[in-house]
């Protein structure tokens, strides 16, 4: 990859890995470079959801994160590109046994070199290679169709459920070296919340961001991928000469429905909880299975954050994010709209709602965009408008604002 790209400065680190701002060595332009340790196969599932996701989109759409290469690590330096459409074999077999599959090589110097022993190796390799073979296009369709739910921990009572974090122990040998690395396009503008929290409220800003976001998801969902986890932390920024140009990332717990007619994805249904606290619908707060409409959910929470710059703190965290929330819970933490209107339907929500706002204020939206919000956090989730409509709608709202 170093022939390819250099890697300058580590710009994020979290559970799923390490991202780093790298440059093309031809042309230096600058890329991000995220590196996924493949050391556990919830994870491993995780990442492929994600790369195939992102192959998926290609570099259709200006606010969907662009994905420009992809490489697998099976040594200190080796790594091997991985072509499009291909699928890395040995990692989708992990995910299928549940344990990570070593590589022949490395299989073969991890036992005794007695020539019953090898043989018994040998026999080992080729089974898995027969078996990689008869199966390779189950496998292929099970990614591909990812008809799965993803395995992620049990939530605590009234927690969502989240990424699985790595295991702080790794299998023997050189499998900490076993890696995937996604080159991506660079955004020099951190994520919604850092862009947005750093600078007085702007009304053109705000109101671009949320029509660049209808945008992105109603391509998203025209391709048959539901996200599962927006909020401002999965969505990127280029600050540009322009404005501000938004790009939806992280699509490890994504869904990628193929073959799907126009209208049928909201009836497409998923039982996995999986998301972020203040972002999730309150179906997915139930454990009910839902459907592409809990993304639309989330998006109305974003908005609401975004247009009357609402702050939270989540639990556990003293970093401010925007987010939307109901009230204080009786242990004293705040409580997210999805598990207040899962504990009550019929809740009626305020929006505007002024005293929630952080300052400096931004100027309330209009009825009409009050009126999609509303619409967008209905508790019935046919009630939402799917995201074909939300564009339109989302257009007509703006317009009434800017006068």
């Amino acid at each position: 990859m170093e022939e390819l790209y250099t890697l300058e400065r580590e710009v994020g680190r979290g559970s799923y890995g390490v991202v780093f701002e790298g440059r093309v060595v031809k042309t230096g332009q600058s890329v991000a470079i995220k590196r996924l340790p493949c050391n556990n196969p919830e994870c491993i599932e995780l990442y492929l959801q994600e790369l195939w996701a992102m192959r998926s989109t290609a570099k259709s759409h200006v606010n969907v994160i662009a994905l420009h290469s992809c490489f697998q690590q099976t040594g200190p330096r080796a790594l091997m590109p991985l072509k499009a459409g291909t699928l890395p074999l040995r990692l989708v077999e992990s995910v299928l046994k549940g344990c990570v599959v070593k590589a022949p090589h490395i299989q073969e110097r991890s036992n005794s070199k007695s020539d019953t022993q090898r043989r018994n190796i040998c026999d080992s390799i080729l089974q898995d290679r027969t078996n990689t073979i008869h199966n390779r296009d189950a496998l292929q369709g099970r990614i591909t169709s990812n008809l799965s739910d993803t395995k992620i921990k049990q939530r605590p009572q009234n927690r969502a459920r989240k990424r699985p974090a790595q295991r702080q122990e790794e299998q023997p040998g050189s499998l900490h070296y076993m890696a995937l690395w996604l080159v991506m396009e660079f955004c020099n503008g951190g994520n919604l919340n850092q862009y947005l929290l750093s600078r007085p409220p702007d009304t053109e800003d705000n109101h671009s961001v949320v029509r660049q976001l209808c945008s992105a998801m109603d391509f998203l969902h025209s391709l048959g991928i539901i996200h599962r986890d927006l909020k401002p932390d999965n969505v990127l920024v280029c600050v540009t000469s322009k404005g501000p140009v938004v790009k939806v990332a992280d699509f490890g717990l994504s869904k990628v429905i193929e073959g799907v007619a126009e209208g049928d994805l909201s009836r497409q249904q998923f039982s996995s909880t999986c998301g972020s606290d203040f972002f999730m619908a309150p179906e997915v707060w139930g454990g009910l299975t839902y459907s592409a409409q809990a993304d639309i959910f989330s998006l109305g929470v974003m908005f609401w954050a975004v247009l009357e710059r609402i702050i939270v703190v989540e639990e556990g965290t003293t970093q401010e994010q925007l987010g939307a929330y109901v009230c204080k819970s009786r242990s004293g933490w705040l409580m997210p709209l999805g598990e207040a209107l899962w504990e009550n339907a019929d809740l009626q929500l305020c929006i505007p709602m002024k005293f929630k706002r952080a300052p400096p204020l931004p100027p309330p939206p209009s009825p009409a965009m009050c009126t999609l919000l509303l619409d967008m956090l209905a508790s019935n989730p046919d009630a939402r408008p799917p995201a074909d409509q939300l564009e339109v709608r989302m257009h007509s709202a703006l317009k009434e604002d800017s006068h």
